[in-house]
């Protein structure tokens, strides 16, 4: 069982020094998208999951028509919810976000006021990513080593989401414990790929990390984060 997951092109976050709560993407974002959809185009994938923001939804366009999937919207694999920003100077956004960053250790779990706390969200993805396992046919059968009982092991999954979705799945998957700034300790670049795939352990299945925010299939100017 191969997870393909996948990151979304760059945003137009502040079209006009203005911010946008749920931006499309840039002229450079759909670059990306589409050079990921040629990537991907000549592999056997079963499933195309992708979050319904959309940055993510215009990432996986180009993606679907190459894998020739119809893509399963899943609003588990949203990013983590900032607030309300629309029409914020972009100034006042980034200052948020540094004051933020800069809240003692135990405040962090609870997020940017007014948006998602950390521990909410971090639910909300391993719940998610559990209820897909387990219809793929993995059993999570230990925590600590993380081990799974697989029915199908052979089954390709990609998903397009977001740095902060993509980390805590993989964190979650490799049993890493937590923090609530995932996105940073698992730094992934726009429309990059990182790839986990099951590693028979004992009498059960570990997952591995075979590449991590791979973007070899961008042009060295169209790799942006």
């Amino acid at each position: 069982m191969e997870l393909l997951l996948v990151r979304h092109g760059e945003p137009d976050w502040a079209p006009g020094g203005t911010s946008v709560d749920d931006p499309g993407l840039t002229a450079m974002g759909r670059l990306q998208a589409e050079r990921t959809a040629e990537a991907l185009r000549d592999l056997a994938v079963d499933e195309l999951l992708v979050s319904p923001l959309r940055r993510a939804q215009e990432t996986a366009a180009p993606i679907a028509e190459a894998l020739d999937l119809a893509p399963i919207t899943a609003p588990w694999l949203a990013e983590i919810s900032a607030g309300t920003w629309e029409g914020t100077p972009v100034e006042v956004v980034e200052r948020a976000f540094r004051h933020s960053r800069g809240l003692p250790l135990e405040r962090q779990w609870d997020g940017i006021p007014g948006g998602e706390s950390f521990r909410a969200f971090h639910a909300r993805v391993t719940s998610g990513l559990r209820e897909l396992l387990d219809d793929l046919g993995a059993r999570q059968v230990s925590d600590h080593p993380p081990l799974w009982r697989l029915q199908t092991p052979k089954r390709r999954v990609v998903v397009v989401a977001h740095a902060g979705t993509n980390a805590v799945a993989l964190g979650h998957l490799l049993g890493i414990p937590p923090v609530p700034w995932e996105w940073e300790r698992f730094v992934s670049f726009h429309a990059s790929v990182s790839t986990v795939a099951p590693l028979e352990i004992s009498d059960g299945w570990a997952f591995s990390l075979l590449r991590f925010s791979d973007t070899s299939h961008l042009e060295r100017e169209l790799q942006t984060r």
